[in-house]
């Protein structure tokens, strides 16, 4: 080195190290010496398993004063991007959109002889009825729509069925759910006095039996209306399915509702407690329905469908940190297939603008809309790609592991699909997969991911997003799949941390 250029260093060196002496080389951190997990065996088979997937199979449910934030007030301007969002769960088909929940029973629709209580919050206009109408047309949707069973008078239950019929039209309408998870009637005050007072919309002793009765006198008011019900996330409920049917054999949809996990009412360290691990274990996907394959079966035996049309994952308005995450989007994913192997024939993803589980917000700058996309949406959608309507579930083994989910698909023209998600945090994986026979000699590959399972921005789904906001409800970007070879008649998918990977395997005689 030459002298000057000598000086100068030695000076660095002094002036660096200062009065606490000379500088040190930062400390190496250790090489990773974990080894990385072997790779994943997983094995799908050829033959269809399970009822098809059917049309509309995931659609939303809303709360009634939810409309009005969702569609704007202008039933001449319904909201394009939430119109689009909507069309986006059921492309080229009618979506199931459910207005309902907990406000179904806060409803009401003046009417002669019929008195509110402090317990009704929101009242249906001609305004909101051509709201709900407009919306219809523009996403061909096919709607179930509650009524109030709390005020206990089958003139209201009458008058707001016809307020429907002919305020929206019979033809966007699938079915009238009676009420709201009835089982709590007794157990969760409708309203409190001014004197803090609670008051219950039943008296102790209604139970299901006094409800079935409630329903016959109610279904004679609907004339042969088609109904829903029990409208219940109760189990012991959902057993009496053959009673309800005695009473009312015109049921066309029967309707559960299921939250693996609870806000209210639970302390940490229960199974039941909010937390990312706790949403994503496998009885919180996988055993949103254990023990009710018996009422599913004989709810189509009577020739009835059987939809979970209010589901997501923290009951009591969701949790943030965990509702909000890129965890509800994997968590969805895995309980979306597991209840079309179960036989539910749809689900109504619940959402509301101020819970934590909410799919979307809004706003509106003088007619111009946009909305914020959560990350449970995109869930929604990739299983949308992997199970199309029709598609037939191929049993796949081993379906599960600690970390990873996995499921197949055959659609009617053939193509396979397989699901691959990665539930760890912080383990990627190596999956060797055997496709079922006749698979073309090459693959692609999709992938949802995003920065963590707890990120609440930042998600792609195929490389596409719907960034910051959205003005046109639609995905952007550039479309990115993966192609893969195989080697020795396998395929090795690497499914990072907190992701999922789809595998399409398009059928040896339609290649090229």
């Amino acid at each position: 080195m030459p002298t000057a250029l000598l000086v100068v260093a030695l000076v660095a060196v002094v002036i660096a190290a200062g009065p606490a002496g000379p500088v040190r080389a930062a400390a190496t951190p250790p090489p990773d010496t974990t080894p990385a997990p072997p790779p994943v065996n997983v094995q799908v088979g050829s033959t269809a398993v399970g009822r098809p997937i059917a049309p509309s199979f995931v659609g939303l449910s809303i709360e009634f004063p939810a409309i009005r934030t969702y569609t704007g007030l202008n039933p001449d301007a319904i909201n394009p991007v939430f119109v689009q969002l909507i069309r986006n769960l059921a492309p080229g088909e009618a979506p199931v959109v459910r207005i309902g929940g907990n406000s179904t029973d806060a409803t009401w629709l003046p009417a002669r002889g019929v008195h509110p209580t402090p317990g009704i919050h929101s009242t249906i206009t001609s305004r909101f009825l051509a709201l709900v109408r407009n919306l219809a047309t523009e996403t061909r949707a096919r709607l179930i729509l509650g009524l109030n069973l709390k005020l206990n008078s089958a003139t209201e239950v009458a008058a707001e069925a016809h307020a429907f019929l002919t305020g929206i039209g019979a033809q966007h309408i699938d079915a009238l759910e009676i009420g709201n998870e009835p089982e709590l009637y007794t157990i969760a005050p409708w309203y409190t006095t001014p004197s803090g007072k609670s008051v219950y919309s039943r008296r102790r002793g209604f139970n299901f039996g006094v409800y079935a009765k409630e329903i016959t006198q109610y279904a004679r008011e609907l004339k042969g209306n088609l109904l829903a019900g029990p409208a219940t996330g109760n189990q012991v409920w959902l057993n009496k399915l053959p009673k309800l049917f005695g009473v009312e054999p015109g049921l066309k949809v029967i309707t559960y509702h299921r939250y693996p996990l609870i806000r209210c009412f639970t302390s940490p360290g229960d199974p039941n407690y909010p937390t990312i691990p706790n949403l994503l274990a496998l009885r919180s996907s996988r055993g949103l329905v254990d023990g009710v394959t018996n009422q599913i079966s004989y709810a189509h035996n009577r020739g009835a469908t059987f939809r979970l049309d209010e589901l997501n994952s923290v009951a009591c308005k969701g949790q943030p940190g965990v509702s909000d995450t890129f965890a509800s989007a994997l968590w969805v994913l895995d309980t979306l297939f597991s209840l079309a192997r179960s036989g539910v024939d749809g689900v109504n993803i619940h959402t509301l603008p101020e819970a934590a589980y909410r799919l979307f917000t809004f706003t509106d700058t003088n007619g111009h809309w946009q909305a914020a996309v959560k990350p449970e949406y995109y869930g929604l959608l990739m299983f949308g790609a992997a199970a199309p309507p029709g598609s037939r579930l191929l049993p796949v083994s081993p379906s599960a592991t600690p970390d990873l989910r996995a499921w197949a698909t055959r659609l009617s023209d053939g193509e396979v699909h397989v699901l691959l998600i990665n539930d760890s945090p912080t383990t990627d994986h190596i999956i060797r997969l055997d496709p079922p026979s006749g698979a073309q000699s090459n693959a692609v590959v999709q992938r949802i991911t995003a920065p963590s399972a707890a990120a609440t921005t930042g998600v792609t789904l195929a490389g596409q997003s719907f960034g910051a906001e959205t003005a046109t409800g639609s995905l952007t970007g550039p479309f990115q799949e993966d192609h893969l070879q195989p080697v020795n008649g396998q395929y090795l998918i690497d499914v990072p941390a907190s992701s999922a990977a789809l595998v399409g395997f398009v059928p040896a005689h339609s290649a090229g």
